[in-house]
């Protein structure tokens, strides 16, 4: 840490100072926001078939009443027993937030290759409520860049995140879709990496205190997170 400790008045004026940049930052934000929404997109022309608590259901079925559909890709492989910490503690950012996306026109779902019924167990032993859809039986998170079989790019040399790099068999990420008026599906944007970031609200907290996330002396940044259950 090398805060200064000042008066009062030195604070305010620093503190000043540094909301100009904060606001700068903001309108950025907006205006990236608001060309992301510009994007074009891509029809959806494959049929997916997710096992859910509900039976078999359609990628369509998982907008359930609203045009557009926010898509966590979850690392949970279909032998693993456990999903991934980081994702993990990302979902616990995004638990609970279901009804607020509704009242805009937007449902959220997470999506794994792994058995429903491991799914089931996981969600209940974490204290979860977000829909969760197994994958288990088709090519989704191949085809949306998340799931590379092997461990190897997919049959057109695409990697993770817009490279040709693989970094393991499962990986993380958002994607987004809207359903038109009648009934196209339209895949819309996808996020990966640090992209992901700005979803998890325990670190933007974090980055208002003096220590930060405090990660720099870490193996690998998010080597401290453990599952919700496993704190000491």
């Amino acid at each position: 840490m090398t805060q200064k400790i000042v008066s009062r008045a030195q604070w305010l004026e620093a503190r000043k100072a540094f909301l100009q940049k904060e606001k700068a930052f903001d309108k950025t934000r907006d205006q990236l926001a608001a060309e992301r929404r510009e994007l074009p997109m891509v029809k959806v022309d494959k049929n997916y078939a997710f096992m859910s608590n509900d039976g078999e259901k359609s990628l369509g079925d998982l907008f359930d009443d609203k045009s557009q559909l926010i898509v966590y890709h979850f690392m949970f492989g279909k032998d693993w027993e456990e999903g991934c910490p980081s994702c993990s503690y990302l979902a616990d950012n995004f638990n609970g937030v279901d009804g607020h996306l509704a009242a805009r026109d937007a449902s959220l779902v997470a999506i794994s290759n792994a058995t429903l019924d491991k799914l089931n167990g996981y969600k209940k032993r974490l204290g979860w409520s977000f829909n969760w859809v197994s994958a288990e039986n088709n090519s989704f998170g191949n085809d949306f860049g998340v799931t590379f079989p092997d461990s190897k790019a997919n049959a057109d040399g695409s990697g993770y995140n817009y490279t040709d790099k693989v970094f393991g068999e499962e990986m993380p990420g958002i994607s987004v879709f809207l359903k038109l008026e009648d009934g196209t599906i339209c895949h819309s944007y996808s996020t990966f990496g640090r992209g992901l970031d700005m979803m998890i609200g325990s670190y933007h907290y974090l980055d208002l205190t003096p220590k930060g996330r405090d990660e720099g002396d870490l193996p690998f940044s998010m080597s401290w997170i453990r599952r919700n259950d496993s704190y000491a």
